[in-house]
């Protein structure tokens, strides 16, 4: 059974949208697209690499499986260690609109979200990996079906956008598994899925 890896680009206030440029996401009027731009370097280029060396197939939300498939495709040098993984492995997209996907290897889903990722982790051996797709990746941990997230923090706050985790996320405990930080200050930390919180008090102790 493969193991769903969660890849996710964060703002110190929680903020994942529109992180590659100004035009990718501009929902809410959102005017901050391209904040991970200043902080990209080989500490993050080479975090990058690692991770698309061990894909097996692609779970994406839709709106990332947009942006993606408007760009990746264009990159056909064979040496890319990102675009030759999009391009050549399966991908997978839950959605009830997108009906005649033109990138070449793309299924949708279009069942129940929990029955058909759980099939999909069956039936793949290695990583099954999400990249972006914050509201998929929200709905995937309420469901217990993310083993891994990988978070990257990024040392800037915009005030505005959509955030990772809302009013209402499912508690959730994590474990940390791994972490460095970049020569630019991106906090990369990698978490494995620990079921749910457990709580305590720190509170004195009455008199008898």
């Amino acid at each position: 059974m493969g193991k769903l890896v969660s890849t996710l680009f964060v703002t110190l206030d929680g903020v994942y949208q529109a992180p590659g440029g100004p035009e990718e996401d501009t929902r809410g009027g959102f005017e901050h697209g391209g904040w991970v731009f200043p902080y990209a370097d080989d500490d993050f280029g080479r975090f990058i690499n690692d991770v698309f060396g061990r894909p097996s197939a692609f779970l994406l939300g839709r709106r990332t499986y947009d942006i993606f498939a408007a760009y990746w495709p264009k990159v056909t040098d064979p040496a890319d260690p990102v675009a030759g993984k999009l391009n050549a492995l399966p991908k997978y997209v839950p959605s009830a609109t997108l009906t005649d996907p033109e990138w070449s290897g793309t299924t949708v889903l279009g069942g129940d979200l929990a029955k058909e990722v759980t099939a999909l982790k069956e039936r793949t051996d290695g990583e099954l990996q999400v990249h972006g797709s914050g509201a998929l990746v929200r709905s995937l941990l309420a469901l217990g079906l993310v083993d891994t997230l990988h978070l990257l923090t990024f040392p800037v706050v915009l005030g505005t956008g959509h955030r990772l985790f809302t009013e209402g996320a499912v508690p959730t405990a994590f474990r940390h598994s791994g972490g460095r930080v970049t020569s630019t200050g991106v906090a990369i930390n990698s978490y494995d899925l620990a079921g749910r919180p457990e709580y305590g008090s720190f509170a004195l102790p009455e008199d008898a």
